[in-house]
């Protein structure tokens, strides 16, 4: 007893001399709104101290000799900043930090590539982001967003100018589409429908991951899209912003006109916070360059969309929120025109011809998102949760063929459901930061695609995912950092006894008779990870290099329905594996940023659509896909901003299967794959700041031939080639005051007249159309 008594006594001596030789640091982070910013890292630069602010932005140091010493603060989205701080033996030193959000590139915030809250400089590979005033800008120029982001996203392969982007591909594959991470597309049997899943005016951001990437799972072998729809930024409870325009033809006018309404309401105040839109677009006919209606098939001309979101947001506490979104869209052509073939070998257009059309109208019938989202602290160890649990359901509703006996018209009906835990936890460790971010996703994907009259053409097939994974992300010394995760996918798809469907080649009238087929359960277990290094070794140079895996379920229902065995165990629906190599630098000089990427894309499994006696099938020969994509941006002057950038991209297969990809030309992927090099660029000028803005951006798609003649001496379906076109476009906007501006736009300024990519490298009679020719839109934009 006399012993513990003489250690408690000394204990409380040694403690008393502590409290009268060191001092300490405490103090409250805050934004420049004085909301505290929690997670924030706080570190004394002189000591190998650091600590993480608490969930009301408050921190301490404790036993700090006296002196003077840096505290250097930062977190994500805010500009890190440092204080000269003075400790005196025997108190703390009470301080108030206050940071700035970030404005520029290198700190500009993104989520879809690790997700959670991180920098571009922090991410070891190529991500593009389309920002606010860029997505604004456009909309006055045309509301497609295949179009606006062809422009503005280097490695995206060109426009189709359709409501179909079958053919545009990222890097030479399919991508993963998403709205606030919520997948719309349909892998199970790509329609290609997926990229205008919602209209423009409800997007905040776009940001788009480029590679195989192992973070989110099924289809994003290329790479994934991900709009991030709008949050309310604003102390009001209510504000408002209506948008009128009208848009028609420059070179044929007659029955062009169209117009478009879009009305935005949202408000923040305390905890409460929204927004509601409502948007409907009527499209008359579009023109080509001669003034002829281009064809309905897939066309936005005579097109009605709709667009109805509403995001409504409660904090119940500083460390507590719930955030409720829905948007609904469909876009469907109403037309009196019906195509007439062209000749693709002796370069006759397609064209359209008055005509009552076969069928229902085709498009997106309608696309319903809704998800619930509760994020905040744990209170555990500085951890943040973000959960979720979502519903989308699309109806896509094609063409009249006559592929199938007696014609008809397909739709694509899927439904997903899901729920996702993310957690994130970050540690801090001397001079080494680590962030873990780790979770499971979960999801229920039930996609058909019968007919219209009932017939099925595609059975249902039901799938349940389960997909835990973790990332990892150490940061050393402020400069170097390590990233790597794994992702594990538990797939099962189930599907029932069915007989495939009677179809017909168009050309030689010969039908392809109904098979019975037996069912079952299609199982697939994968483990994907990836692994990536970035130098931030200083504004001039900062390198990195990347390895991801992408697991991808081929389009089974294009396996599915062209089956020509009895059971679906003897049909090769095996996954795909993607290995993406990516290596490349980022360089500044003062307002000037040059990107450089180069890749290789690997999978020892193809899933090559081919066009064979009528109908699709699926070459599964080993892949490999390679390119490079610089991109740069100078800030010139305040006032004028020039961006430029160009993809270049090539693949092969290896169709004799001996590790080799150095056969003949005939091993090249087809052009529905691998897309045409493109050049980019723009130039946005305040001519007059916060009066007159004008906006010119041009887009060179170049020469792709690959392949050789046939016998009878025009091109196979997708192996055609690709000549050059070239397109400019262009709005000047004019601001009245702070609250009303007008904007004029004007797509293909120079009236081109060109064929489509798609229209090229696909060979096919009836749709081997041209462009759309020059058109404008007026626009007025009144906030309030």
């Amino acid at each position: 007893m006399f012993s513990i008594l003489c250690l408690l006594v000394l204990s409380v001596a040694g403690f008393s001399q502590d409290l009268t030789t060191t001092g300490g640091i405490k103090g409250i982070v805050r934004a420049e709104d004085n909301s505290p910013v929690p997670s924030a890292t706080v570190r004394i630069k002189d000591l190998k101290k650091a600590v993480l602010t608490n969930n009301e932005g408050a921190f301490s140091f404790d036993n700090i000799q006296p002196g003077s010493y840096t505290l250097e603060v930062s977190t994500i989205g805010y500009k890190p900043i440092e204080k000269l701080v003075s400790v005196l033996a025997g108190t703390y030193s009470e301080l108030s930090l206050q940071l700035s959000q970030a404005q520029t590139e290198l700190t500009e915030v993104i989520v879809s590539a690790g997700r959670t809250k991180e920098t571009i400089d922090e991410v070891p590979s190529s991500v593009t982001i389309v920002g606010l005033k860029t997505m604004q800008q456009n909309i006055n120029i045309t509301p497609n967003l295949g179009d606006i982001l062809e422009n503005r996203v280097p490695g995206l392969a060109p426009s189709t100018g359709l409501s179909s982007n079958w053919g545009q591909t990222l890097r030479g594959r399919s991508l993963l589409i998403m709205v606030d991470g919520v997948p719309q597309s349909t892998p199970l049997r790509n329609g290609a429908m997926d990229l205008r899943a919602l209209d423009p005016a409800v997007i905040e951001r776009v940001e788009v991951v480029k590679g195989a990437t192992a973070i989110y799972g099924n289809g994003a072998a290329g790479g994934l899209i991900n709009y991030l729809t709008r949050n309310p930024k604003t102390d009001k409870l209510l504000n408002s912003q209506t948008s009128l325009s009208t848009t028609g033809s420059l070179v044929n006018k007659s029955n062009s006109m169209g117009a478009r309404m879009s009305q935005l309401f949202y408000g923040d105040k305390g905890k409460f916070n929204y927004v509601l839109s409502g948007v409907y677009e009527q499209t008359g006919e579009h023109k080509d360059a001669d003034g002829d209606v281009l064809p309905p098939v897939y066309g936005l001309g005579e097109t009605d969309s709709y667009n109805a979101f509403a995001k409504v947001g409660y904090d119940f506490n500083a460390s507590h929120k719930v955030q409720a979104t829905y948007n609904f869209y469909s876009s469907r052509q109403t037309t009196n025109y019906l195509t007439e073939n062209g000749d693709y070998k002796t370069g006759q257009k397609t064209t359209a011809k008055l005509g009552e059309s076969i069928g229902v109208p085709q498009g997106v019938r309608g696309n319903h998102n809704l998800g619930v989202q509760f994020s905040g602290e744990t209170g555990i160890a500085n951890t943040r949760y973000d959960a979720d649990v979502y519903y989308q359901s699309v109806d896509n509703i094609f063409f009249y063929s006559e592929v199938f006996v007696d014609g008809g018209v397909s739709r694509i009906l899927s439904k997903k459901n899901g729920a996702r835990l993310v957690l994130n936890t970050p540690v801090l460790l001397n001079n080494i930061d680590a962030n873990f971010t780790y979770g499971l996703d979960a999801q229920r994907d039930i996609t058909s695609q019968p007919l219209v009259d009932g017939r099925i053409w595609v059975p249902e097939m039901n799938m349940l995912n389960i997909a835990p994974f973790i990332q990892t992300k150490f940061t050393f010394f402020d400069k170097l950092v390590l990233k790597g995760g794994v992702r594990y996918e538990k797939v099962n798809i189930g599907v029932d006894d069915y007989a495939t469907l009677p179809t017909k080649n168009t050309r030689t009238g010969v039908v392809t008779p109904s098979m019975d087929v037996k069912g079952g359960d299609l199982k697939y277990n994968a483990v994907v990870s990836n692994v990536g290094l970035r130098y931030n070794l200083s504004n001039y140079f900062s390198p990195y290099i990347s390895f991801s895996q992408g697991f991808s379920v081929s389009d089974i229902g294009l396996v599915l329905r062209s089956a020509r065995v009895d059971d679906i165990e003897k049909i090769n629906t095996e996954a795909v594996i993607i290995n993406n190599y990516e290596a490349g630098f980022v360089t500044r000089v003062k307002n000037f940023r040059f990107e450089a990427t180069g890749y290789i894309s690997k999978s020892s499994l193809g899933a090559n659509s081919v066009y064979s006696d009528g109908v699709f099938v699926v070459v599964r020969s080993p892949e490999r896909i390679y390119g490079y994509e610089l991109a740069a941006d100078y800030q010139i002057t305040k006032d004028l901003q020039a961006g430029l950038s160009y993809s270049y991209v090539e693949g092969k297969l290896d169709a004799d299967d001996d590790g080799k990809f150095d056969g003949d030309s005939d091993d090249y992927l087809p052009g529905q794959r691998i897309a045409p090099p493109k050049l980019a660029g723009h130039v946005d000028y305040a001519v007059i700041p916060g009066k007159l803005n004008v906006l010119l951006q041009y887009t060179g798609i170049l020469k792709r031939d690959r392949f050789a003649r046939n016998s009878s001496g025009s091109y196979d379906p997708y192996k055609a080639p690709v000549s050059p076109y070239h397109l400019f476009n262009s709005s000047i906007g004019y601001n009245f005051n702070e609250s009303t501006s007008l904007n004029l736009g004007i797509e293909n300024m120079f009236n081109a007249d060109y064929y489509t990519a798609r229209s090229q490298w696909g060979a096919f009679n009836d749709s081997y159309t041209k462009g759309k020719g020059a058109c404008y839109r007026i626009t007025l934009n009144v906030k309030l």
